[in-house]
């Protein structure tokens, strides 16, 4: 997907203020980011501390790369989402807490224990380096780990509307059900929200 669809969807989502600017380095372009609130003031402050942890990332991807960040508030939950859209793929985690400087510091955690843990994975699909650093390419990290698949399960995908297929994921007793979609004919998911909500999975063309 590409980065200005991206933006579409934030401004469409959150409807708040958008800012972009650029992280420097010891005054060397480091990486694109697009901060925007939603139900939240983006302060100077929190400009800054989002700069600064997330410049931490500066060893791994190019100047180039953009990094969107969208910070929310609901009652006392203070979240981060932090999107890093790469060719072939996207790197992305979001961490709550009551907080927006403590969900700041957590959200870079993840994302370097991720590029770190899986950065075999992301090797192999990235050979010419498209937005990471040749470093990072060639480093053997020792929390690179190999993901173990231990079980396999199959089973029939029966047509069905959403509305059943929820219905039925709570007489399975399941946090998640897959199914085929009777509207569209594709493979969909639903999964359980919080306050006994749902939510939809489709794929996109």
């Amino acid at each position: 997907m590409q980065f200005s669809r991206f933006i579409g969807i934030i401004k469409l989502l959150t409807g708040g203020v958008h800012c972009r600017c650029k992280i420097y380095s010891k005054g060397v372009d480091v990486m694109n980011i697009t901060i925007s609130g939603k139900n939240i003031e983006v302060t100077d402050g929190l400009r800054a501390a989002i700069n600064d942890k997330l410049g931490k990332l500066e060893r791994y991807f190019t100047p180039e790369t953009e990094v969107i960040v969208t910070l929310s508030v609901e009652k006392e939950r203070q979240k981060i989402e932090v999107t890093i859209p790469v060719k072939g793929s996207i790197i992305r985690s979001e961490q709550v807490s009551n907080d927006m400087y403590v969900s700041i510091d957590l959200v870079e955690e993840v994302i370097e224990r991720q590029l770190r843990k899986y950065k075999n994975k992301i090797v192999d699909k990235h050979q010419s380096g498209g937005n990471f650093q040749k470093a990072y390419m060639e480093n053997d990290y020792m929390e690179n780990e190999d993901i173990q698949i231990i079980r396999t399960k199959k089973f029939d995908i029966k047509p069905m509307y959403p509305e059943d297929a929820c219905v039925q994921m709570e007489l399975l007793g399941h946090n998640f059900f897959v199914f085929c979609n009777a509207e569209t004919d594709e493979v969909n998911v639903v999964y359980k929200r919080k306050g006994n909500t749902y939510g939809l999975i489709e794929p996109e063309h």
